[in-house]
C-alpha cells in the first residue's frame, strides 16, 4: 500500500491535511484461472524476505539487495510482481553503490532482473509493472538504455510438440487431408483435444517456452543474447493444463518448471506451487523423492488452505513455497500455516516417502510403524477395482441370475446391474465380502475433518465403479469388523497423513496397519494397543471428526 500526502487544502479558510491510500494495482487484477494465479505482492515479498535471510546467513550478514552482481530470473512471469519487487529492493539497497538514481535503475533493469512471460498479455503486463511501459524503449519507460522493445521480459508464441501417445488418423478441417495425430505434447503432456487438429494463430497455445526445450541453458542464452548464469530463479509457475483426465494432479505441469529451473544451476531457487506434490499426485513419486530426499530444500512453508495465500482461489491440497539452495545440504526449516498461525520445526524432509505436514503426527506414526505390522493395502484394490470407469452408464436397473450388483456414485450412491461375464479385472473378488471406500472426498480444508467418505459393505456377487476402492475379506463378520476399524478416528488419522487432496488412492492407506477382523474396533482399543499418550490422543480427537455409519446410504459422503 502506497501513500500520497495532500496538504494545504482549505475549507472555510481552515488548512486540512490528510492521507489518501492508493492500492497496489497488482492486488486488483483478476486471476487468469485457478491454474495461472497472480501472486499477491505481499506474498511475493514474503518469499523474497526468505531468500534475503538465507543469503545473509551464507554471506556473513551481507544484504543480497546491496550486491550489484546478483542476477535474477522469473521464467514464468505473469503480473511482473517478482521482477518489480526485486527491482524495488535493489533500488534501495544499491543506493550507496550508485547514488545516481537513473544510473542505478538502468543498471538493475539492464543487468540484474530478467523474466520470461507466459502469454502475450502477461508479457505486456509484466513490462508495464517493471518498466512503467509495455515498451521498454518507450517514452515513459524508466529504463533508458535498452535497444529492444521487450527489454529483459521475453515472450514468443511457442507451439506444442505433438509426439506422445498412440497416434490417430484424423481429417484436417480445412484441407481435408488425412493426418496422423498424436494425442499429447511430448514436453508438457497437454492433451491435443484442447486445441483440435490444428491450432489457431489468434489464440494462446499455453505452450510455455521454458518447459518446451531440452536445453533451458541454451534457451535463456539465446533469449538474452549472452550466456546467462542466474544466481536466483524465483516465481509462480502455471500449475496444470486444463483438460487432462479430470483429476487434480493428472495434468500437473508445475513440477516441470521446477526441474527445468534446476537445470539452469542457480544458487537459489524459490517457487510457490500446489502442496499436493508433498504427498500425492500421479507421476510425482520421482519428483517428490528428489525434492524431499535431496537435502537442498532450506525452507518449506505450507498453507493447507490455499485461500490464505490466494483469496478466492481454490487449489485442492493447499499451496506451498520453498527455498532450494544448490550448496545447502541438511534439515529444512518447515512451517505449516493454518488460520494465519505458523508452526515451525527443523526436520529431515526425507524421513518418509511423503511429507507429514504436522510435526505432532510424527511421534504417533513412529509408534504405529514400530510394530511392523502388514498394511491394509494388502487387502485393497488399486484404482478402478473392476475396470469400470466412474462415468459408466451401460448398466441395468434390474438384475438377472447372470448379473452382479454394480455400486456406483452419480451425485448419490446407487446400485445397478451388469452381466458377470462383463467383469474382466479382479473377477476373483466378485464373490468376496467387500468394504467399499469412496475414492474421492473433499469436505473442505479446515479441521476437524472426516478425511474419507463413509464405507459400505458389499456382499458376494458385487462389484463397483472407479468411484470406490474395495477392501476384500472372507466373511460378513470380517467385513463388519473392517468397517468398524475404517470408521475409527485412529484409522482415518493415519489416512490423513498421506491424503493431501480429495482423492484417496490405494497408496493413501499405506500407513494403516492390518488388524484381526474378529471384533468391533474402537478408538479406545487402538489408542491402548499403540501406547498413545494423552496428548497424542487429544491431538487425534481434535483434528478428526466422528464418522456415523448409520447415516442414509443414499448420500454421497
Amino acid at each position: 500500500m502506497s501513500e500520497m500526502t495532500i496538504t494545504d487544502l482549505s475549507k472555510n479558510g481552515a488548512a486540512l491535511s490528510f492521507r489518501v491510500r492508493k492500492p497496489d494495482v497488482l492486488n486488483t487484477i483478476a486471476n487468469l484461472s485457478n491454474d495461472e494465479v497472480f501472486t499477491p505482492p505481499e506474498f511475493a515479498g514474503r518469499m523474497l524476505d526468505t531468500l534475503a535471510d538465507a543469503w545473509a546467513v551464507d554471506h556473513d550478514g551481507a544484504s543480497i539487495w546491496a550486491d550489484p552482481t546478483v542476477t535474477f530470473l522469473d521464467p514464468f512471469t505473469k503480473s511482473g510482481v517478482f521482477p518489480r519487487e526485486i527491482t524495488r529492493r535493489l533500488v534501495e539497497g544499491l543506493e550507496s553503490w550508485e547514488p545516481d538514481l537513473d544510473k542505478r535503475v538502468d543498471h538493475i533493469l539492464m543487468k540484474q532482473v530478467h523474466g520470461i512471460a507466459i502469454t502475450t498479455v502477461t508479457s505486456l503486463l509484466a513490462r508495464r509493472s517493471l518498466y512503467c511501459s509495455k515498451d521498454a524503449m518507450g517514452e515513459h519507460s524508466i529504463a533508458k538504455s535498452f535497444t529492444r522493445s521487450w527489454g529483459n521480459i521475453w515472450f514468443k508464441r511457442t507451439e506444442h510438440n505433438w509426439s506422445k501417445g498412440t497416434p490417430e488418423r484424423q481429417i484436417h478441417p480445412v484441407t481435408g487431408d488425412e493426418l496422423l495425430v498424436y494425442p499429447t505434447c511430448g514436453f508438457c503432456g497437454a492433451p491435443r483435444s484442447l486445441f483440435g487438429v490444428t491450432e489457431r494463430d489468434d489464440l494462446e497455445t499455453h505452450a510455455y517456452e521454458f518447459i518446451h526445450t531440452d536445453d533451458p541453458n541454451g534457451l535463456v542464452s539465446a533469449l538474452f543474447g549472452v550466456p546467462m548464469q542466474f544466481d536466483v530463479v524465483i516465481g509462480n509457475p502455471p500449475y496444470q493444463m486444463t483438460g487432462g483426465a479430470g483429476g487434480s494432479s493428472d495434468s500437473s505441469i508445475y513440477h516441470l518448471f521446477v526441474e527445468q529451473a534446476q537445470k539452469l544451476e542457480p544458487r537459489y531457487l524459490s517457487m510457490v506451487i500446489p502442496s499436493r506434490w508433498l504427498a500425492g499426485g500421479r507421476g510425482m513419486d520421482g519428483f517428490r523423492a528428489a525434492m524431499l530426499g535431496g537435502g537442498h530444500i532450506r525452507e518449506l512453508v505450507d498453507f493447507p488452505a490455499a485461500a490464505e495465500v490466494f483469496p478466492g482461489v481454490e487449489v485442492k491440497g493447499g499451496i506451498c513455497y520453498f527455498l532450494w539452495e544448490s550448496a545447502y545440504e541438511g534439515d529444512a526449516k518447515a512451517t505449516i500455516v493454518r488460520n494465519g498461525e505458523p508452526t515451525t520445526t527443523i526436520r529431515d524432509l526425507g524421513e518418509f516417502d511423503v511429507f507429514v505436514r504436522d510435526p505432532r503426527a510424527i511421534g504417533i506414526l513412529q509408534k504405529v510403524r514400530a510394530q511392523a505390522e502388514p498394511s491394509v493395502v494388502n487387502h485393497l484394490t488399486a484404482d478402478t477395482p473392476f475396470g469400470i470407469a466412474t462415468n459408466f452408464a451401460d448398466f441395468r436397473e434390474a438384475g438377472t441370475s447372470k448379473d452382479v450388483e454394480l455400486h456406483y456414485i452419480k451425485r448419490k450412491r446407487a446400485v445397478g446391474f451388469v452381466p458377470r461375464s462383463f467383469i474382466r479385472k479382479n473377477a476373483q473378488l466378485i464373490d468376496s465380502w467387500k468394504v467399499l471406500a469412496t475414492e474421492g472426498y473433499n469436505g473442505g480444508d479446515g479441521t476437524p475433518h472426516q478425511i474419507v467418505g463413509r464405507p459400505l459393505i458389499a456382499g458376494p456377487g458385487s462389484v463397483c465403479t472407479q468411484s470406490y476402492l474395495a477392501f476384500w475379506v472372507d466373511t460378513e463378520i470380517e467385513a463388519k469388523s473392517l468397517m468398524s476399524y475404517y470408521s475409527t478416528k485412529f484409522f482415518r488419522f493415519l489416512v490423513s497423513l498421506r491424503k493431501i487432496t480429495q482423492h484417496a488412492l490405494r497408496s493413501t492407506y499405506t500407513w494403516v496397519p492390518q488388524q484381526e477382523w474378529d471384533r468391533a474396533w474402537t478408538d479406545a482399543d487402538l489408542y491402548a494397543k499403540y501406547g498413545l499418550s494423552a496428548d497424542e490422543i487429544a491431538y487425534i480427537e481434535s483434528v478428526i471428526k466422528p464418522m456415523v455409519l448409520a447415516a442414509d446410504e443414499g448420500a454421497e459422503d
